[in-house]
């Protein structure tokens, strides 16, 4: 089976894949997952604010995303938002925004709405008994959710945070469609050039597998060591 295998494409370019592929994941990774948790955050006050509008402007955010696929808002967010942005901005031309710039902004913009649902979550976990107490003692909203509420709802849902991220480190595969160089993209283009698909194919799948498996394993490591027994 294996007979007509080159695994020599491998070790030739393996070096190639991991300096240039793989840094570029895993930086898209680290920076859409930061702006994912920020937005993600703001969006789950939004949403658990008792000012009705602003809660359903954030639920409706979060239900569109959630309910578009993937693929076609990264083709949405480069074909159009420059565009868009041109009309915004008066400009006649449109704006240049990038494939990377484009790829980021569509990756924050999504994430946020499933890190949006993990936030409020965690906030929800935190008995309303401990909020209510801090309003005895004097504290207003804002130091209530900095002291209080935050720190414990963090340690709650840091695993699921962190599931989210490996979910999202395979999805930036999905940049591949606007030809950036990701760890797949990367591979594609020396399986086209040597005509070593499977090869190389093969390769990316054993090294996805093997870098999601491990920090699965230790993401579950890591919740049962902070769990918290009640």
């Amino acid at each position: 089976m294996f007979e007509n295998f080159d695994f020599n494409v491998i070790s030739r370019t393996w070096v190639y894949l991991f300096q240039t592929g793989m840094t570029f994941t895993l930086e898209l990774t680290l920076l859409a997952s930061i702006g994912g948790i920020i937005l993600g955050t703001l969006l789950a006050m939004m949403r658990l604010s008792s000012f009705k509008p602003l809660s359903w402007l954030a639920a409706g955010y979060v239900n569109l995303i959630r309910s578009i696929p993937f693929l076609l808002v990264i083709f949405w967010f480069y074909f159009l938002v420059p565009y868009i942005g041109a009309w915004i901005i008066g400009a006649k031309e449109p704006v240049k925004v990038g494939a990377f710039s484009s790829a980021l902004i569509t990756f924050v913009m999504f994430e946020a709405a499933y890190f949006c649902e993990i936030m409020r979550s965690g906030i929800q976990s935190i008995p309303r008994g401990q909020v209510w107490a801090a309003q005895a003692i004097g504290m207003d909203y804002r130091q209530c959710m900095q002291h209080i509420v935050l720190p414990q709802a963090f340690r709650n849902m840091l695993p699921v945070l962190l599931t989210q991220t490996i979910v999202l480190f395979q999805d930036v595969s999905l940049v591949y469609v606007l030809s950036l160089p990701d760890f797949v993209g990367a591979a594609s283009k020396i399986a086209q050039r040597d005509g070593r698909l499977v090869e190389m194919y093969s390769f990316v799948a054993v090294v996805y597998f093997i870098l999601c498996f491990g920090l699965s394993t230790l993401v579950k490591q890591l919740q049962k060591k902070i769990a918290i027994i009640r």
